[in-house]
């Protein structure tokens, strides 16, 4: 499986590299372009295998390169303290992602446990506290996603992203072209680092966040296919349904600058959109959570990208692994949502 992570990531910095081609049309994505810009239908999985390995690259235009593995460098996992609760035992932790930088994380691994157990990777909120959250210490009970189902049987790691909670890093003096990418990267260990506990089976590896723990799961899996499960909470919708069309938010340093700097926050220049990324994720599971009283991400943006990438979980035989709610509530994960998305892990993670 390694072999297979090393070989997509410089399968994909290659493209990243060349002219990719442009796709002006990310509605209709049965489609690819040849070396000379000429367009083909999607016939076969292998015509989507080439769409697909274009979506990846404009990703990778948008966000920086994808790292190869020798970025790497042993995990190292360093526990700092435990706390024994109820159901499970929770464990400060950090561990390092790469040369010269520690990531700070809570691992929470039930008591009760018969054989091996699926492991979900929990990315947080937009929330100053950071991987507090998700683990249960913050204030808001419908988003402590790590530890709800640590004590429903997963092992769950929470990691902060860039500059939030313990983390404090500069993504841009390490050479990093956005926040994006360093949290992908991250998060692509903390897969590694899940698949090394003696404790998680490696071929039940989940994710599933809120808001920005919402877009980043879908973008790790993207990248990793080690990640059998997709959980978006309130965490996209297509570019030009975001606050009608204006990317500012998606701009600053915590994002992707260059939506800002060579996009000029317009979705008609940006090489992808998330329309192509839930195409991206398929045939796996994904479930997207999606009120219709979300006031970052308006929900018809949302069912643009379900209803355009529904062809393609077709064309790939997966039409049931495709899936969205719409609640009738705010920007939040309230508990009838969390049982939808929870029930959706247990199907397709739990034997």
């Amino acid at each position: 499986m390694q072999s297979l992570i090393r070989g997509l990531a410089l399968a994909t910095f290659a493209f990243a590299l060349a002219d990719t081609p442009f796709y002006s049309d990310k509605l209709n994505l049965l489609v690819w372009k040849d070396d000379t810009g000429k367009e083909h239908t999607v016939k076969t999985s292998a015509d989507w295998a080439k769409r697909r390995t274009h979506i990846l690259a404009n990703m990778q235009v948008v966000m920086g390169e994808l790292p190869d593995a020798s970025r790497k460098a042993p995990l190292d996992v360093q526990v700092l303290e435990e706390a024994r609760e109820e159901k499970y035992t929770r464990k400060k932790l950090t561990f390092a992602s790469e040369h010269g930088d520690r990531v700070p994380a809570y691992l929470l691994v039930p008591h009760e446990r018969h054989g091996k157990l699926p492991g979900v990777l929990v990315p947080h909120q937009t929330i100053r506290i950071g991987k507090m959250e998700p683990a249960g210490l913050g204030e808001q009970a419908n988003k402590h996603i790590a530890k709800h189902l640590a004590e429903r049987g997963y092992i769950t790691l929470a990691p902060d992203y860039p500059n939030f909670g313990d983390y404090r890093i500069d993504v841009y003096k390490m050479g990093y072209a956005s926040a994006t990418m360093k949290g992908i990267w991250n998060h692509l260990r903390a897969v590694d680092l899940l698949q090394s506990l003696p404790e998680v089976d490696p071929e039940r590896i989940g994710a599933i966040g809120h808001s920005l723990g919402g877009h980043n799961s879908m973008f790790v899996a993207v990248f990793d296919p080690r990640i059998k499960c997709i959980v978006s909470s309130c965490g996209f919708n297509s570019f030009p349904k975001y606050m009608k069309g204006n990317l500012a938010g998606w701009s600053h340093n915590g994002y992707m600058p260059r939506i800002r700097t060579q996009f000029d926050l317009k979705p008609e220049k940006m090489p992808f959109d998330f329309t192509e990324v839930v195409a991206a994720l398929a045939p796996r599971p994904f479930l997207a959570c999606s009120p219709i009283g979300d006031s970052n991400f308006d929900v018809e943006g949302v069912r643009d990208c379900i209803n355009a990438a529904m062809p393609v979980y077709e064309l790939l035989r997966a039409k049931e692994k495709l899936s969205a709610v719409y609640p009738d509530c705010g920007h939040d994960f309230p508990p009838e949502v969390r049982k939808a998305a929870y029930e959706w892990m247990d199907r397709w993670l739990k034997p």
